[in-house]
């Protein structure tokens, strides 16, 4: 497996990229591609990735300390 990268996206969802696997809390295994994106807001109607949902109704801005 290859490293992934996961990037908080400005008021939407994570966008994930590479090799890397998505399980359910049962161990069950997602299909995914190489490029997705997860939903941050709750109202996706495709749990746990994003449908666009969050457009003009979900507000976040994370970002990391720097030192």
């Amino acid at each position: 497996m290859t490293n992934g990268e996961i990037k908080i996206l400005d008021h939407g969802p994570l966008r994930v990229t590479g090799e890397v696997k998505l399980i359910d809390a049962e161990g069950n295994e997602f299909e995914t591609k190489n490029a997705f994106s997860l939903c941050r807001c709750g109202l996706s109607e495709k749990m746990p990735f994003c449908d666009g949902q969050h457009k003009g109704k979900f507000q976040s801005c994370v970002r990391t300390e720097n030192k």
